[in-house]
């Protein structure tokens, strides 16, 4: 009875997959930021210089460990007139702040290759709650470990939470930001 009952706890406790690491592959990522400008048109800042990991187990997807940072010193839009200004004290600033992190500990899964993953942003020493709709190009279910994970995120944050409030009449409030990421096992 012993043997059995050691049996059944040994193979129900192996059965969980372990949680894997991926770290973000920056040659095959990218981060844009959208606004509107002046209500008619709508200027992107691209963030070239971007980190970060994700650590997730198939087992338990609403556990995830999300960890993205932008180089917002490094940050390019289509014009330098632009670009200055989104670096300086108005907007990034840069000086002060050169990072913009998002950071997430909760997904729900919305179907097998769509999820929102809750979490918090931070720009300009700001940390504002956040949300992002995520799809996955493959079933984070299925993960093995092995295999990149790649997948695009979307939210829309309101600048103003984060003190960029210049331009109000020129500038959109509402920013929409996509993250397209490639994460390789590591």
């Amino acid at each position: 009875m012993r043997i059995a009952l050691g049996l059944v706890l040994l193979l129900s406790s192996g059965a969980a997959n372990p949680a894997y690491s991926f770290r973000l592959d920056e040659a095959g990522s990218e981060v844009n930021a959208r606004v509107a400008f002046f209500g008619l048109a709508s200027k992107t800042a691209h963030f070239p210089r971007i980190k970060g990991s994700i650590r997730l187990s198939p087992d338990r997807l609403d556990t995830i460990d999300l960890d993205v940072e932008l180089d917002a010193r490094a940050l390019t839009a289509g014009d330098s007139v632009t670009q200055d200004r989104l670096k300086g004290q108005d907007f990034f600033d840069v000086a002060h702040y050169p990072a913009v992190r998002f950071s997430g500990h909760r997904m729900t899964m919305t179907g097998p290759v769509t999820a929102t993953v809750a979490g918090e942003i931070t720009a300009r020493g700001i940390t504002r709650p956040a949300q992002l709709s995520v799809a996955f190009r493959d079933p984070p279910a299925r993960s093995t470990g092995h295999d990149p994970v790649v997948l695009t995120a979307r939210t829309t944050i309101n600048r103003r939470d984060f003190g960029m409030t210049a331009y109000p009449f020129v500038v959109g409030k509402k920013v929409a930001v996509t993250i397209n990421a490639r994460l390789v096992p590591g």
